[in-house]
């Protein structure tokens, strides 16, 4: 493990009285600083848990990809990938599904609703047995939402980050089709980072692609996907760099995390990492346009 200074260095500056930060390859923690495990709000980065939970579902079979669920014309793809038309906070069709990129928590409540009601359990306990307990993730917990109501720990987010880099809970080819862009020339508001033309989804994973400005680094590639939430918590995985970022605070997403969380992700890059600008996508999957 890389010594806990060398990433501290990096977080130091950073506005936040509790704050834990960690780098994982895909078999083993190289780096962290803070505490790792003081249990946190996760905010949006639960939609990320959430559809990890529902990609095992479409392998059981307890949900189809493009079953009907949401507005007419809206599925299941449709949801993850913020795109059936629902508004941000309201059960309110905004467009007609797959046409516009619109982030919305009520899409994750209805997809939510659906799960439980496909498989007789409630999101909070499907996600604990979908991916919790076989990832070992001790302190992580689903307390209402769907949409934001994750919390968990430093470690827990890392062993998230391992398994999305080398997938064990689903097939290699679920994994692709989850974390490649879907309506892939969709435009619409990064939350945060604003208007992006094309706002590339995967299936409840966002994707970097060409995104200007980001959350993530320059160094990062094109295929780096992964979510940042309201609460100052993040994950993103690189799976050309191989290494997975992890952070989590008690102060709230605002102008200092925009500016800090792209340096990390830089400095990490050029330490740990091979250089990617530009940013090259990996052989056998779908470049953005």
């Amino acid at each position: 493990m890389v010594q806990e200074g060398w990433l501290a260095g990096h977080v130091r500056g950073w506005p936040v009285a509790t704050v834990a930060v960690g780098v994982t390859d895909a078999a083993a923690t190289v780096a962290v600083t803070g505490p790792t495990d003081r249990v946190l709000p996760l905010a949006s980065v639960t939609k990320l848990l959430v559809a990890m939970a529902c990609w095992v579902a479409l392998e059981e079979e307890t949900l189809r990809l493009d079953e009907s669920a949401g507005p007419p014309g809206s599925t299941i793809r449709h949801l993850l990938a913020h795109a059936s038309g629902l508004a941000p906070d309201e059960a309110r069709v905004l467009a007609a599904p797959g046409t516009r990129r619109i982030y919305s928590n009520a899409g994750f409540e209805v997809l939510g609703a659906h799960l439980e009601a496909a498989s007789g359990l409630t999101v909070a306990t499907y996600l604990a047995e979908a991916v919790f307990e076989p990832l070992r993730c001790r302190h992580s917990t689903l307390e209402g939402s769907p949409a934001h109501a994750g919390r968990g720990t430093l470690d827990d987010l890392l062993a998230i980050g391992r398994e999305l880099l080398a997938p064990r809970l689903v097939h290699h080819s679920t994994w692709l089709a989850a974390t490649r862009p879907q309506f892939p020339d969709l435009a619409g508001v990064l939350p945060g980072f604003g208007y992006q033309n094309p706002n590339p989804w995967g299936l409840g994973v966002e994707v970097r692609g060409r995104k200007m400005p980001h959350w993530t680094g320059r160094r990062n590639s094109a295929a780096t996907f992964g979510h940042f939430g309201r609460s100052g918590a993040f994950l993103w995985v690189d799976p050309v760099a191989g290494l997975a970022v992890a952070g989590l605070g008690d102060l709230p997403f605002g102008l200092w995390a925009a500016t800090a969380w792209p340096q990390l992700s830089d400095a990490v890059l050029a330490e740990l990492g091979p250089a990617a600008s530009p940013a090259p996508w990996p052989a056998g999957r779908d470049a953005p346009p």
